[in-house]
């Protein structure tokens, strides 16, 4: 006791400087999400942006609620039923998967940082173009509306041209593949309240869970950015259209508030370069996942890809590659499908899912055609589509740039979004022309330009993207085209050859190769 009353104004003194830290900490803490949540408000006043209000949800409660969703718990008996496994084991796999899904959507980090990123990435690479192919869409939508943005799949740069040029008007949601879950990435994107999916995986309690909680957002008004392809376009074309996740979504609409509220809007995007379009053209040749080797291959050309730019940007030699365009289509209920649907008989909702499946497909292709008629035609690919509906290696200047001309006369009759179309057609070439020689894809002779071995593989790339708007030059255009036909585009020539259906669905522009 003696040697505790000896030692107490010392234990007092350690007790109040424990106090005062644990104050100092407390009101630091206080302070800053005060400042945070003052400057997160500037933020939205400044960009006049509509964030939808179960953004600021915390994890914490949307995965709790999801674990009392009861078709998450039928899941888990049935998955727990089937494997043998106990029940609360797989409630922690549920757990685990609901932590790996549900983001955590952070204002400033997506008005701040992710603006600041965009506008700075895009800045340095592009011109971004934004066209609409009605004057202000979303006037007339009620202003509860769910909107899903369906968007064609060029680059990986697409979800940040998206969101940047959105800003202004909405927060977009994306659902974001196995690639981005790497740091910094991951921690990123879910404070930008994306959520990543495993795809190709075919766990069905994965699935339950994964439609819960794309159901669960759908219901609470989050605004989405759907790619329907389900991956990047190897070859410029517009892949077949893979419905799980807006299958997920449209199944709100069972609630008849809900189908009142839903739209989709389709968009296109198209750039003069997409940066990865070699590594992209390499993966449709070898036609499987890249070796270790080739990895390592990969990444020495992304580090000779930085250096070079890098000199370039030192030596004040650089330049921009061109334009990044995106084009938003008019709004689309979903109402009025379903509408359709049950005029001739069909209750979308009170089927079989074997029988639902066929009929969201259709939409969904559908939506893909739609994207297709809207994707912007830069001057590149209107360049490379000229070049590559001659017969020959060699083009004069006169005959590229009359047919140049002739295709932007097609696509604006057929109501094709030409970007800067009011721009002389030489002009417009030799914008392409200075991407098309550093890429080393064309070079000058004489009066005219030699399509170079090396570049032609890109030149149909580029083609590509725009091939289905070109009316009487399509035919043409592919039977030049110099890529591999994909398995899908082979199953679908066999069938036709046959007189029966292809077994994939239909798709804008699938080239006719030889």
């Amino acid at each position: 006791m003696d040697a505790l009353r000896l030692s107490s104004p010392e234990l007092l003194t350690r007790v109040l400087q424990l106090l005062a830290v644990g104050l100092v900490i407390v009101g630091v803490t206080w302070t800053g999400r005060r400042l945070a949540a003052r400057s997160g408000r500037r933020t939205l006043l400044r960009f006049r942006a509509r964030v939808d209000r179960f953004k600021f949800t915390r994890k914490s409660n949307i995965i709790a609620h999801l674990l009392d969703d009861p078709a998450v718990a039928a899941a888990v008996a049935t998955h727990a039923r089937t494997h043998g496994e106990d029940e609360a084991v797989t409630w922690q796999r549920v757990q685990r998967y609901l932590h790996e899904i549900v983001p955590f959507f952070n204002v400033l980090a997506y008005y701040r940082l992710g603006y600041w990123v965009a506008r700075a990435a895009l800045g340095l690479f592009y011109k971004v173009r934004v066209e609409h192919e009605v004057a202000d869409p979303f006037r007339a939508l009620p202003r509860d509306a769910v909107v899903l943005y369906l968007m064609n799949h060029r680059s990986n740069a697409d979800y940040v041209l998206v969101a940047y040029v959105m800003m202004g008007d909405v927060s977009i949601s994306y659902a974001v593949g196995e690639w981005a879950r790497a740091f910094p990435l991951e921690y990123l994107f879910k404070s930008f309240g994306s959520y990543f999916i495993r795809r190709r995986y075919r766990e069905p309690l994965y699935h339950a869970v994964l439609q819960a909680y794309v159901q669960l957002i759908t219901r609470q008004g989050v605004t989405q950015g759907i790619f329907p392809e389900g991956g990047l376009t190897r070859d410029g074309v517009l892949r077949p259209a893979k419905i799980g996740l807006l299958d997920y979504a449209l199944g709100v609409a069972r609630d008849p508030a809900l189908r009142e509220r839903l739209y989709v809007v389709p968009v296109g995007i198209n750039y003069d370069r997409v940066l990865e379009d070699r590594t992209l053209l390499r993966e449709l040749e070898t036609r499987a996942p890249a070796r270790p080797r080739e990895r390592v291959q990969q990444a020495a050309g992304v580090l000779r890809f930085l250096a070079f730019n890098l000199g370039r940007l030192l030596t004040r030699r650089w330049r921009r590659y061109g334009q990044a365009a995106v084009s938003i289509g008019a709004p689309v209920p979903v109402r009025a499908w379903l509408d359709r649907l049950e005029a001739e008989g069909v209750s979308l909702f009170d089927v079989p899912r074997e029988e639902r499946l066929p009929h969201v497909q259709t939409f969904c292709d559908e939506m893909l055609r739609h994207i297709g008629a809207i994707v912007p035609v830069t001057s590149v690919p209107l360049a490379c589509a000229a070049l590559q509906s001659f017969d020959a290696d060699y083009v004069s200047r006169v005959a590229l740039l009359d047919r140049m001309d002739a295709m932007r006369s097609v696509l604006q009759e057929f109501n094709g979004r030409v970007v800067r179309a009011d721009r002389d057609i030489a002009e417009v070439f030799e914008r392409a022309y200075r991407m098309l020689r550093l890429r080393r894809m064309v070079a000058r002779v004489g009066d005219g330009y030699v399509l170079l071995p090396r570049g032609r593989p890109l030149v149909t790339y580029y083609a590509n993207s725009i091939v289905h708007l070109l009316g009487p030059f399509s035919e043409g255009v592919r039977a030049r085209d110099a890529l591999p036909l994909h398995d899908w585009e082979r199953a679908a020539r066999a069938g036709a050859s046959d007189g029966a259906a292809a077994s994939g669905p239909a798709v804008v522009g699938a080239p006719e190769r030889r």
